[in-house]
């Protein structure tokens, strides 16, 4: 039988499975909170105090069961996704308007999980994006490049009135150790080859690491841990987050061939942005990505090329979310050529012959 996600054959719950992703993402978390300060984690309580109040607030005016719906861990999670997704220091009202969307909109005007067609987290990043481009590509510089370093309170203060204790603003906080305003380095990058310098040139930048870029590198590899965690734990299957990254390899690695001082290196392709995130904590959506297992490598390997089309000639500097958004209008598709044959439907079809 051919059935709609997500599944649950593992012996967890919806309220289990969500959590322990979520537990997922915490080396995620915990790296971005020492390179880039205290802005992610104001993000998060910011994002899910939102995402459960939305929720409520819908499920009271639908007449739905609030506290079991809340308790499955849905809303906490979607909150969470885009928490990490959003620059640290971004206003607070980012926050509360792309939660909202993402709640309200993307899942329970579908009909609540398992309906919803979108990732949530990533419509409603994608909303803030197109709408608050200047604010949604704010992200500071790694801490030990930042001029004025800032504590929690300065973070807190930064977020909710753009100002810290010692009246920075974002613009006098981006400013590295050298004077010199930066951006991340997808960003950076990109700037830096519309002025036509090759990349061994833009490499020379402190902004880059030995591999995918200081702190993005490390981030990189803490969201690899917690996903190769729920490999272990069969929370999700390796179809996915292996066609996503083996195609944006394969892509990367077919540009340096073609043009070696014009595109990222593979490791920059694979350490920087938001590429482990998104393989193995937001394409994984098991409600809007694909639920065959051709179908997933089908699924993942669109993302992956897509990713790397946006970064390298699109207007965005990651394009992650707008990879997954335009794969998830893809599924249904996806899903019809790649559904598994019935047992002996084709044995049945050949006799008719």
């Amino acid at each position: 039988m051919f059935v709609s996600s997500p599944h649950g054959n593992l012996g967890f719950t919806t309220n289990q499975m969500m959590r322990i992703v979520a537990y997922a993402t915490l080396p995620g978390l915990a790296a971005q909170i020492y390179f880039f300060g205290w802005g992610s984690l104001i993000q998060a309580i910011l994002c899910i105090s939102t995402a459960l109040i939305a929720e409520a607030v819908v499920l009271s005016l639908r007449e739905k069961p609030i506290r079991r719906t809340l308790s499955d861990g849905s809303a906490m999670l979607t909150g969470l996704l885009l928490a990490l997704s959003i620059p640290p220091l971004a206003p607070w009202w980012i926050a509360v308007i792309g939660t909202v969307f993402a709640i309200i909109v993307v899942k329970q005007l579908y009909g609540g999980m398992g309906f919803n067609l979108f990732n949530p987290a990533m419509a409603g990043y994608v909303v803030l994006l197109i709408s608050f481009p200047v604010a949604m590509t704010n992200w500071l510089p790694p801490t030990e490049l930042l001029q004025h370093p800032m504590a929690f309170g300065d973070a807190f203060l930064a977020v909710f009135t753009g100002f810290t204790y010692d009246g920075y603003n974002l613009t006098q906080l981006k400013m590295s150790v050298d004077g010199i305003t930066m951006a991340t380095p997808l960003d950076h990058f990109k700037t830096e080859q519309i002025l036509n310098y090759t990349t061994t040139e833009i490499l020379n930048s402190p902004l880059y690491g030995e591999y995918g870029g200081t702190g993005w590198l490390e981030v990189n590899l803490a969201f690899l841990l917690g996903g190769l965690a729920l490999l272990k734990l069969g929370i999700i299957r390796w179809h996915i987050p292996v066609a996503v990254i083996g195609s944006l390899g394969v892509c990367a690695l077919l540009g340096i061939t073609i043009a070696p001082d014009q595109t990222y290196p593979l490791s920059f392709s694979l350490l920087s942005g938001a590429t482990m995130f998104a393989a193995f904590f937001i394409a994984t959506d098991p409600v809007s990505a694909s639920t065959t297992n051709q179908g997933r490598i089908v699924y993942g390997c669109f993302i992956g090329v897509m990713i790397y089309i946006i970064r390298i000639w699109g207007g965005y500097p990651d394009g992650i979310a707008f990879a997954v958004l335009l794969a998830n209008m893809c599924v249904p598709l996806i899903d019809h050529y790649t559904k598994p044959v019935t047992y002996g439907h084709k044995r049945r079809r050949e006799a008719k012959s």
